[in-house]
């Protein structure tokens, strides 16, 4: 059995090798290393891809957090609800901005923003509202919109970990996650569904005023050059990481359906244990399928992610990687007991979910590249563990 990687990037590499390579070496035999002509290309094989009309890359996901929020024009003390259970990135730009996080409690089967915490969270210093697409599975955005539209608030979707997803609405319309707010954002990072080799992000949105302001803002706020009619930041993708994207983007779709079939392995696999609890995938905001389906195409499994009940999530850690099988806890502090975003305004009973998940949450390998040998030695290894 060859050695098994959390995500093995070499082996997709060799994969696309031709592709890749001569597009990395069209840059080197331009010298086009900054806005070239391989991100222009790249940019509009992505607005065809997700049929939004702007794509707007830029340097990282973090910065296109940071300057979706920038372009919206919030202010310092405006409130901006998103997940307790996610990346601190989320929240970390939302401080950054001197504007005021508010942290909500997530769903217990799609670990994404609870509804109804975050109908009650809402004040009038609300603006704004980041619904997370954790792990690859799209939020509940029927009532995201929904709530966004009653109050008049900005909808941001932080898309880093679920391109490539498809959201069902409630009258059977779809919509490509990231495209759905005012505003959303991903990341490319190499480890992504759909990575360079380096960092790299970009923004969305189908609002043209909008789409133009933050095009002036990821270049030092000019249109001109040298005349700043926005205050502005440095933030490009460069060349290079725009022909590795544009190599690998006709295969995201691939890429998706070969992490599901691992996940659909994981899960007919180990949901005969009473300890194990397997993820589900919502279509819409009513039904969840513990098989994911022949037709799933709401998660996009980043990550795939279960959880051990029976107080053995840490053992079970140590365990694996002493077979040699990696593994990471995504994430084992919440957000709201984190130092840097402690407030006296949260109550423990407040995150009743999220503090369940953060003792039991455990996530596997997951990539194009598992072979059925690799994915039997793993849950073999967990089941004979934990049971």
């Amino acid at each position: 059995m060859k050695k098994i990687q959390m995500v093995d990037l070499q082996g997709q590499y060799q994969q696309i090798k031709e592709a890749v390579n001569s597009s990395i070496e069209e840059v080197l035999n331009t010298s086009a290393y900054i806005n070239g002509p391989l991100v222009h290309e790249f940019q509009a094989d992505l607005e065809k891809y997700l049929d939004v009309k702007h794509v707007i890359p830029c340097a990282n996901g973090t910065d296109a957090l940071q300057i979706a929020m920038m372009g919206l024009g919030l202010e310092q003390g405006d409130e901006v609800i998103t997940a307790d259970f996610t990346f601190a990135a989320t929240v970390e730009v939302i401080a950054l901005l001197k504007l005021t996080p508010v942290l909500v409690d997530v769903d217990a089967e799609t670990y994404n923003i609870d509804i109804e915490a975050l109908k009650r969270a809402i004040t009038p210093k609300t603006k704004a509202i980041v619904p997370v697409h954790l792990f690859g599975q799209v939020a509940n955005m029927d009532a995201v919109m929904e709530i966004a539209k009653e109050h008049n608030l900005f909808v941001i979707e932080d898309n880093a970990q679920a391109i490539g997803a498809d959201y069902t609405f409630k009258d059977g319309t779809k919509k490509k996650a990231g495209t759905i707010g005012n505003v959303g954002t991903t990341s490319f990072f190499p480890s992504k569904n759909l990575g360079c080799y380096g960092d790299g992000g970009a923004i969305f949105t189908n609002d043209d005023a909008l789409a133009h302001t933050i095009r002036g803002i990821v270049n030092h706020g000019m249109y001109t050059r040298y005349y700043h009619d926005v205050v502005g930041v440095n933030s490009r993708l460069d060349s290079i990481q725009a022909g590795v994207l544009k190599a690998k983007l006709p295969l995201l779709d691939t890429y998706c359906e070969a992490r599901r079939n691992a996940a659909r392995f994981y899960n007919k696999t180990l949901s005969v244990s009473e300890h194990i609890t397997t993820p589900v995938t919502k279509s819409n905001a009513t039904e969840s399928c513990k098989d994911i389906c022949d037709t799933c195409d709401c998660h996009v499994f980043h990550q795939y992610t279960l959880q051990i009940t029976n107080g053995k999530r840490d053992a079970l850690h140590k365990h694996l990687l002493d077979n040699g099988i990696p593994n990471a806890i995504y994430y084992p502090v919440a957000l709201h007991s984190q130092k840097a975003y402690a407030d006296t305004r949260y109550n423990e009973s407040d995150f009743p979910v999220t503090n369940e998940l953060i003792k039991t949450v455990i996530s596997l390998p997951m990539h194009t590249e598992l072979d059925k040998e690799q994915l039997e030695f793993i849950t073999k290894t967990i089941l004979d563990f934990v049971d």
